[in-house]
């Protein structure tokens, strides 16, 4: 049986987001760590002074590693404020499961140079439950689509998020209203948030 090729579309948008994803990961390794550093206290402050996450009981978010934004404030001030954090933990398969985040001293080293929480899963339809999921991601088109690296983890998971919640990806600055290519299994965001502004779709 002759194995279906690919139609000429797919295969240009996929080669599309790898170049695009060259892009933006060589001109993040250029960002010295106080630059990174400076980023993340920025992009904390403007996620705490929006009313979506200042009235949050819930928050999914993640650990920002390398040259991504960083998340070590933000992660910080949500604990200070009493909110529950949910963190995520990444599966053989790539999907992610969730734990809940106790503090630096409750993260442990994991694939790929990740941090995740150690304490126990709650499955991975517990990204339905927070009522505001910060997501990673390299670039956003003006209508919210979002560039990952390809994986697919968070598009699996923004799938069984509420229609209706605030969805936000953490960017540098210069990574807005990019061109990102759209496939079928994109799903796109409701905001995004740079050092120097956050946008809504």
């Amino acid at each position: 049986m002759q194995t279906p090729q690919p139609s000429p579309q797919p295969l240009g948008t996929g080669l599309a987001k790898v170049a695009l994803r060259d892009q933006v990961t060589t001109a993040r390794h250029r960002l010295s760590p106080a630059e990174i550093g400076r980023s993340a206290r920025a992009v904390a402050a403007r996620l705490m002074a929006t009313e979506e996450v200042r009235r949050a009981a819930g928050v999914a978010a993640y650990v920002g590693v390398g040259s991504e934004p960083g998340t070590g404030p933000l992660l910080a001030a949500l604990h200070e404020a009493g909110t529950r954090v949910l963190l995520p933990v990444l599966l053989p398969d790539g999907d992610l499961d969730w734990a809940v985040h106790t503090g630096d001293d409750g993260l442990v080293r994991a694939r790929y140079g990740l941090l995740e929480p150690a304490g126990p899963r709650l499955g991975v339809e517990a990204v339905a439950t927070p009522d505001v999921v910060l997501v990673p991601g390299l670039a956003v088109s003006g209508r919210g689509l979002r560039l990952g690296r390809g994986g697919g983890s968070y598009d699996r998971a923004l799938a069984r998020v509420p229609v209706g919640t605030f969805t936000c990806v953490l960017l540098h600055d210069g990574e807005l209203d990019r061109d990102v290519p759209a496939e079928p299994h994109d799903r796109a965001v409701t905001a995004a948030v740079t050092p120097s502004t956050l946008v809504r779709f």
